[in-house]
């Protein structure tokens, strides 16, 4: 089947830790059918799967939650006495990509489109979309955009000290919209109707994290706000006929420990992208937009 290349659709993908297990069967489902989106935004874990969905790279986001979810080199409270993370950063975007399950850097550096992560910068509170092609093999923009405070460290890069892009802009449809693009695919991690609301945690880490960056709590008390507003404005262009957009029919867990559980959630992507196949190629040929 020839490639399927669409030029004016964005490709935007929510966060969510592990419920992006969903995230991964509809990525994988699209590279079955040979589907390449050009332009992708990935915010927090599913810039995770973006990059996995951009090498070409077939259940790899199955395969590393599946197989070291409970593996405490890869998530587990002894990784804070080492490196202040739940998670193992070394292990997880080092180790892992580069020795254990070998990530495909060649076909992701040989991209023929746009791939951006958004992360926020501590000092701004302001999101930023870095070029995800000038990743380094130790995957540092991938740590940062996925740095929930408390849960991961700061991440430096050039000095700079950023967090989970999430916390300014959860939803990355207005750098799409500001890069020029009117229609989109929009893969979420919450089902339809779902608002967020201010949790204990981000409280307890808004306090704590004030005196050194006021700014970005700033951005992390606006967070609800931005979070539900983005959610009206992508259900607002769907109405449109501007977005179509995959939500998972029930809520997913954001921790989840049941390896059953994550693989029916990948099977549950897998088939829901299969069972709107039909649907989404009128929506990227919508008004003839050719393929490359």
């Amino acid at each position: 089947m020839n490639e399927i290349r669409p030029t004016d659709v964005s490709l935007l993908l929510e966060g969510g830790t592990f419920r992006t297990i969903y995230t991964g069967g509809i990525l994988d489902y699209l590279i079955d059918q040979n589907i390449q989106m050009p332009y992708i935004l990935g915010i927090s874990a599913g810039a995770i799967n973006a990059a996995s969905y951009v090498s070409k790279q077939k259940e790899r986001t199955l395969r590393i939650f599946t197989n070291y979810r409970h593996d405490k080199r890869y998530m587990g409270v002894r990784n804070f006495f080492k490196e202040k993370s739940l998670f193992g950063l070394d292990f997880a975007y080092n180790i892992l990509p580069n020795q254990l399950d070998l990530f495909d850097w060649d076909t992701f550096y040989d991209f023929n489109g746009t791939i951006k992560f958004g992360v926020t910068n501590a000092y701004t509170g302001e999101v930023e979309y870095m070029n995800a092609l000038d990743m380094d093999r130790e995957c540092t923009m991938l740590r940062a955009t996925c740095a929930i405070p408390f849960i991961f460290p700061e991440i430096k890069i050039n000095d700079v000290p950023y967090f989970d892009g999430g916390l300014s802009e959860p939803i990355p449809i207005h750098q799409a919209i500001a890069d020029g693009y009117e229609r989109h695919v929009i893969i979420l991690t919450r089902p339809k109707g779902y608002r967020k609301t201010l949790d204990r945690k981000t409280k307890w880490a808004m306090q704590f994290l004030r005196k050194k960056y006021p700014k970005l709590v700033d951005a992390m008390e606006q967070r609800v706000n931005h979070y539900n507003a983005d959610l009206e404005l992508c259900e607002q262009l769907e109405e449109e006929g501007k977005a179509f957009i995959f939500r998972p029919p029930y809520p997913l867990n954001s921790f989840e420990k049941n390896i059953s559980t994550i693989k029916d959630s990948y099977q549950m992507g897998y088939e829901l992208a299969a069972k709107r196949a039909i649907a989404l190629e009128h929506f990227l040929i919508q008004n003839g937009t050719p393929f490359d």
